[in-house]
């Protein structure tokens, strides 16, 4: 009788890296990446994925794990059936973009910490899915944080929004605003203005820069 290899998945890797952006950048981490269609990939079983998750805590040290990439609440089966078979005293991050609210309920038991990123670009259309992925984390009891990716097209009013609206969800938000790479952020008191005004509406906000590449990982 042959036996069932259950499921698997597209991963671009498993690197050890410094988080970019949000509540943890700069924490070193052990990233669990899906693939991108551009990317080179290679297909894991859970026990595989299992298995390097042990292997690479066991070897060195780590902040936290990040599951990210492309998509991965796509992968949601997958994902339970692997972090099932890892103990490890190390917090769980799920770094998503808000599309697929429903499936964060379903890893409850294994996150610490669901990473919701928006970019500014696309405010208006993810925003919504966003907000209620940060809604079911909140009633999951899982720590949450709206991480907000800026650009140049970016406006107040795009963040003042989605601040409103996230405070609205939850007051527990973490809310993380990285401006763009080229944003002048020591010569423009834009920004010191917008979080009087952002600080008037939630009070946990926070302005960062993100760790560039290769430096910084998602």
């Amino acid at each position: 009788m042959s036996q069932v290899a259950g499921p698997t998945a597209a991963l671009a890797g498993i690197p050890a890296g410094l988080q970019a952006q949000g509540v943890w950048a700069g924490r070193r981490q052990l990233f669990v990446r899906f693939a991108a269609e551009a990317e080179t990939a290679t297909m894991y079983t859970a026990d595989a994925l299992a298995s390097e998750i042990r292997r690479g805590t066991s070897r060195s040290s780590f902040h936290s794990i990040s599951i990210s990439g492309r998509d991965p609440l796509a992968n949601v089966d997958y994902i339970s059936a692997a972090l099932g078979k890892v103990t490890t005293e190390l917090p769980v991050m799920l770094d998503t973009d808000g599309q697929r609210p429903a499936e964060i309920a379903e890893l409850r038991k294994f996150l610490k910490l669901v990473q919701v990123t928006v970019e500014a670009g696309t405010l208006e259309l993810q925003s919504d899915r966003a907000i209620e992925s940060l809604k079911v984390a909140a009633e999951a009891g899982i720590a949450h944080s709206l991480v907000i990716n800026a650009d140049a097209n970016s406006t107040d009013a795009h963040f003042l929004r989605i601040v409103e609206k996230a405070h609205g969800t939850s007051g527990a938000t973490m809310v993380v605003l990285h401006p763009g790479p080229t944003t002048p952020v020591d010569r423009d008191r834009r920004w010191t203005t917008l979080f009087e005004r952002l600080s008037g509406i939630h009070g946990d906000v926070r302005l960062a820069l993100r760790l560039p590449p290769p430096t910084g990982m998602r």
